[in-house]
């Protein structure tokens, strides 16, 4: 029998009866085993936050120390790590070693944050009632944070929440995905352990939505929920906790325009790498893409044979490129997707298949705005091709959408460029890049159903503090 990780709450590292399986969703072996939480495990974990906020708060100087550290034992770890990413999540493992990579780059900057946090003079003196007043403000920890974490990025999205909230002084309750808490638990052992973070200042309860996750939102003394999950799950939780801030971090389904100019073999080489990564399942993989029609047949003259070279198999095998989806369910789920718009009309230019339980890198053309590849977040290995005549067509086309998290546009013209900047509505736009780009320091978020908020460290330590007014008569 597996032995049942512990989780830490507060001084304790707790285990319980009631215990969930990890299981690997390559193979279905299982790879460890952590405890079922419940609203009493939630309950205790936020009065230890509570009690770590006012009885052991930290200074700025001691939260960047703590983040330096993490972000050197990371670096010195990042094999270890990738092979947990790895394992739980299916991600290939030369994937998993960029994603504990950037693990690295998001507590660096996030202790640079921790260093700068500061507020703001309030010229007082500008009005007649302000004279002889000096006023300014301080920068102060928000509270207790909630932070629930997706299954695709294991390590770093966790990293994208725990990080800033340290920097900002903040306690954290964290629920990290059913499917892949081991790195979470990883992360969490080395900050605790190794680098000096004091017992409740970070807290993991593993268990599903509908009871820890509710109990974290229900919680009167959580103050603020981060959230990176789907539309329908993030605004459920921001209807049911009025009161509380909550940021969302939601899904997208990433077009990028190829304009007739366009160095579209440059743009092939980057969509077959980002339309496939860890199987499609990340907020910005390259799902539309719009090519002008005047280049249409040589863009996919290059891109089919790219992706028809990428490697399907074990995760752990150096040479694999694209792994299993999480689960079963969502494989067939995409394979139906992909089956419908088939029978729409759309052609399957390569892929569609189900080889040894994966999902095949798949390429999709003549697909149209209604087919749900198209309409909705396909969270898989597909990509779907259509022409387009004019620019402006091109992003009437990309802006039609429930999303709105990153789009791309390649393009010589720099008055195009412009064009597409000003007019894309998406959270962020690129120019000639995919919009799966992504670096941990820079404002990421969306729009519409693409969520609410702004991450990167420095964008998250603001959303986690809260600026007091302080005044002073002379």
């Amino acid at each position: 029998m597996t032995t049942v990780r512990s989780l830490p709450i507060g001084a304790d590292r707790v285990t319980m009866s009631d215990e969930i399986v990890v299981e690997s969703p390559f193979d279905g072996h299982e790879i460890g085993r952590v405890p079922a939480c419940g609203p009493a495990e939630v309950d205790r974990a936020v009065k230890a936050a509570t009690a770590a906020r006012h009885e052991s708060p930290l200074p700025q100087w001691r939260r960047a120390e703590i983040l330096d550290t993490a972000a050197r034992l990371l670096s010195e770890r990042t094999e270890d790590f990738a092979r947990i990413i790895a394992e739980e999540a299916a991600k290939p493992i030369k994937t998993a070693r960029v994603e504990a990579k950037r693990a690295v780059s998001t507590f660096t900057f996030a202790a640079a944050a921790a260093r700068d946090l500061a507020g703001e003079m309030v010229p007082m003196e500008s009005a007649d009632v302000g004279e002889g007043k000096l006023a300014f403000t301080l920068r102060v920890p928000i509270g207790v944070v909630g932070a629930i974490s997706p299954f695709n990025f294991p390590l770093n999205l966790v990293a994208h929440k725990v990080a800033p909230a340290i920097a900002a002084g903040c306690p954290v309750v964290l629920k990290p995905a059913s499917q892949t808490p081991l790195s979470a638990l990883a992360l969490a052992t080395l900050l605790l352990d190794e680098c000096g973070l004091p017992p409740g200042h970070l807290n993991l309860v593993t268990g599903g939505g509908g009871t820890v996750g509710n109990a974290m939102v229900d919680h009167d003394d959580i103050t603020l929920i981060t959230f990176t999950g789907s539309p329908e799950v993030g605004w459920g939780i921001k209807a049911q906790a009025p009161q509380k801030k909550v940021g969302l971090e939601l899904g997208n389904n990433a077009p990028v325009i190829l304009e007739g100019d366009a160095d579209y073999e440059t743009a092939a080489k980057k969509i077959s790498v980002a339309g496939f990564s860890h199987a499609g399942q990340s907020c910005i993989s390259t799902q539309r893409v719009l090519v002008h029609e005047s280049i249409h047949d040589k863009f996919l003259a290059k891109l089919i044979p790219l992706v028809e070279a990428l490697k399907v198999g074990d995760p752990l095998d150096e040479n694999t490129d694209v792994s299993a989806l999480i689960s079963g369910a969502e494989r067939d789920r995409v394979k139906a997707w992909v089956d419908e718009a088939a029978a729409s009309g759309a052609e399957l230019a390569t892929g569609g298949d189900v080889q040894d339980g994966v999902m095949l890198p798949t390429v999709l053309t003549n697909v149209a705005p209604d087919m749900k590849v198209c309409a909705l977040e396909v969270f898989g290995p597909v990509i779907g091709v259509q022409t387009y005549r004019d620019v402006d067509d091109a992003i009437r086309l990309a802006n039609d959408t429930r999303y709105g998290l990153q789009a791309a546009i390649f393009t010589n013209d720099v008055n195009v460029a412009l064009r597409a900047a000003r007019s894309l509505d998406f959270g962020g736009v690129l120019v000639n890049e995919v919009p799966t780009y992504r670096a941990d320091q820079m404002p990421y978020g969306g729009l519409r159903d693409s969520g609410n908020t702004r991450e990167g460290p420095r964008y998250a330590v603001e959303e986690m503090t809260e600026p007091r007014l302080i005044i002073l008569q002379g």
